[in-house]
């Protein structure tokens, strides 16, 4: 790769705007590659783990649950937040659990995903999950979450009609296509 350095911007003041649950909003005065300064404001989360869980029948284990942010039920592929300190594949396995019942025999690290690079901190460490065996779902509370299985063929309808709006979902599904190909590998390995 070449040598960044003529688009690098380096942190010199930072303050904490607002300090929620979870998040929180900071504005950053930068210093620019051309010496003068600017601001960024941005969103700093704990990372995230995102899941795309096959069935053995080549069907995909789907969450439908109504999103705040943009006021309507979203269908989008498992996934869940990291606990501080969390290992990324844990947290994986535990959201996929707790959120729809399912456990896997065998799971691969797809890699990571900056789903906002511009505003925010946020990192989806995006696994597959193959080998699935159903039990009791664990939701938090004040969790509405309904399960469905779909095949990629749906999925990918879904998303030509837009109707499958989630940034993870999408490259998850990128993935599961490009890996089907045999263009993109994924290493599985035993839980």
């Amino acid at each position: 790769m070449s040598d960044d350095a003529h688009l690098v911007e380096k942190g010199v003041g930072s303050q904490l705007l607002v300090k929620g649950n979870f998040l929180e909003v900071r504005r950053d005065t930068v210093e620019l590659p051309s010496g003068s300064t600017a601001t960024r404001e941005y969103v700093v989360h704990p990372g995230a783990v995102a899941i795309v869980a096959l069935l053995d029948d080549g069907r995909l284990v789907m969450e439908r649950q109504f999103r705040y942010p943009v006021g309507h039920v979203v269908t989008e592929i498992p996934a869940g937040k990291l606990e501080a300190g969390e290992d990324p594949l844990r947290c994986a396995q535990r959201e996929l659990l707790e959120e729809t019942g399912y456990s896997a025999r065998e799971w691969a690290s797809a890699g990571l995903i900056h789903n906002a690079a511009a505003y925010s901190t946020e990192i989806i460490h995006l696994f597959f999950a193959r080998g699935l065996s159903l039990g009791a779902r664990q939701l938090d509370d004040g969790e509405f979450i309904e399960t469905c299985l779909l095949d990629a063929r749906q999925l990918d309808a879904m998303a030509s009609r837009g109707e499958l709006t989630d940034v993870k979902t999408l490259i998850g599904l990128q993935w599961l296509q490009r890996w089907q190909a045999g263009a993109w590998p994924l290493h599985f390995t035993p839980a």
